[in-house]
């Protein structure tokens, strides 16, 4: 166990890539085992059964959607939407970018992609309206972690898959959440809009504008909405449901709006496909990984470690959430769910939990480490976007950061909130 914690640190410090971190570390836990090496052979049948799950194909249909639609224009369409709802509050440019990652998140389903696509766009604008740079990064950051929690969310697909957790019950699961923590980031910004004297934006909007914003926003809205309708409505699986959201997006940018051609089709499949490389290896690695610690009962002493300390379900509780949102802070939150869901998992049956609330919990609170330095993904992304320095963003981001915690604690300990939609549909237990 040692020699296995020491290679994983020892690559990771040294800059190894992640996905090549947890094979390497796994493999030389499979030889630390014995059997001269015996175990060692089953490293690469361990890699490619990691990938053996049929529901993982939605996950590069998803991020293809995302790119097409974003290519498309729809990014500004959403965001004149939501300008035009709540732009002329004070603060309203910081409130139409909390409300357009809302409608953002039903098209990408990745926190990374909600802040680039906002930091090339609402950034600057924001910018140019008398908001400070670091206060605009703070509430695309704030906001980009909406995207992974309603649905799609590729964390909630991979932990469904994992788990053997219902896909669809995830998903419905989300959508409250996400939502309070757009309300509560929009009662930040408006807490903060006198204080930082935030711009206030122009006069209410007609109701004429409202409806033409909406009518030219409508066909980015009715995606999300048909992929989580064909879902929940047993139409159709997440993985056929991301194949026609593939197929919808198609049809909207290259003969709707006509934004997109056979040479951007190609970038978009390139991107595609290295994302979804990058994500793949790390899943197949980390299974090695995880093959290593059931086989030395690693998840059952941990179980066991923490119901040692109470079993006090509220207490448990916090000290999953407390290792999530620190080990979160200095690693991957991809490799990191893979490692630790078979391990928390359990946990959480054991306490009681439903299994769909404990998926959202543990991928919330991965969620929130997007935005958490020193390796929060959406703070680099923003920072190499808008050229503005990580602890100027941070030192922005604090309250957002604190309302979202709340939230994440909310979620945890107020089951109704994530299990009263998937109950409608009879995706979890009455």
């Amino acid at each position: 166990m040692i020699a296995v914690g020491l290679t994983f640190l020892f690559l990771l410090v040294a800059g190894m890539p992640i996905g090549y971190t947890l094979g390497l570390a796994g493999m030389v836990g499979m030889y630390t085992i014995g059997g001269g090496g015996r175990y060692l052979a089953m490293a690469p049948d361990r890699f490619f059964a990691g990938l053996d799950l049929f529901t993982f194909l939605a996950m590069p249909f998803f991020i293809l959607a995302g790119e097409i639609m974003n290519r498309s224009g729809i990014t500004d369409r959403l965001i004149g939407l939501a300008d035009a709802l709540v732009g002329y509050l004070r603060g309203g440019m910081a409130h139409s970018n909390m409300l357009a990652s809302v409608m953002f998140a039903g098209l990408s389903g990745a926190a990374t992609a909600d802040a680039a696509a906002f930091g090339n766009t609402l950034v600057p604008a924001m910018v140019k309206k008398g908001y400070t740079r670091p206060f605009a990064c703070a509430v695309t950051a704030a906001g980009s972690i909406i995207g992974p929690t309603i649905p799609p969310s590729n964390l909630m697909v991979i932990y469904g898959s994992l788990m053997g957790v219902s896909v669809a019950g995830l998903f419905a699961a989300g959508i409250l959440p996400g939502l309070l923590i757009c309300l509560v980031c929009m009662a930040v910004i408006a807490a903060l809009g006198r204080r930082l004297r935030l711009p206030k934006g122009t006069e209410r909007p007609s109701l004429r504008i409202i409806l033409r914003a909406f009518k030219d926003s409508l066909a980015a809205l009715v995606m999300p909405v048909m992929i989580l309708g064909a879902i929940l409505g047993g139409i159709a699986t997440p993985t056929e449901a991301a194949s026609i959201a593939v197929f919808y997006a198609l049809i909207m940018g290259v003969f709707v709006y006509r934004k997109v051609s056979m040479h951007d089709l190609y970038e978009m499949l390139v991107r595609t496909s290295r994302i979804t490389g990058i994500i793949f290896l790390i899943i197949a690695s980390a299974s090695i990984v995880g093959w290593w610690m059931t086989f030395n009962q690693i998840p059952q002493a941990l179980a066991k470690g923490f119901l040692a300390i109470s079993e006090n379900p509220a207490v448990v509780i916090a000290l999953i959430l407390a290792l999530l949102l620190c080990i979160g802070m200095f690693m991957d939150i991809n490799a990191l769910l893979i490692i630790l869901a078979p391990v928390l998992a359990p946990l959480t049956v054991a306490i009681g939990m439903d299994p769909i609330h404990a998926g959202v919990m543990i991928v919330l609170a991965l969620n929130i480490s997007l935005m958490t330095p020193p390796v929060g993904a959406c703070l680099f992304v923003l920072a190499s976007v808008t050229g503005e320095k990580i602890e100027r963003i941070a030192k922005s981001l604090w309250p957002f950061l604190l309302a979202e915690v709340a939230v994440l604690f909310l979620v945890a300990y107020w089951p109704d909130l994530t299990l009263v939609i998937p109950r409608w549909f009879d995706l979890a237990a009455k």
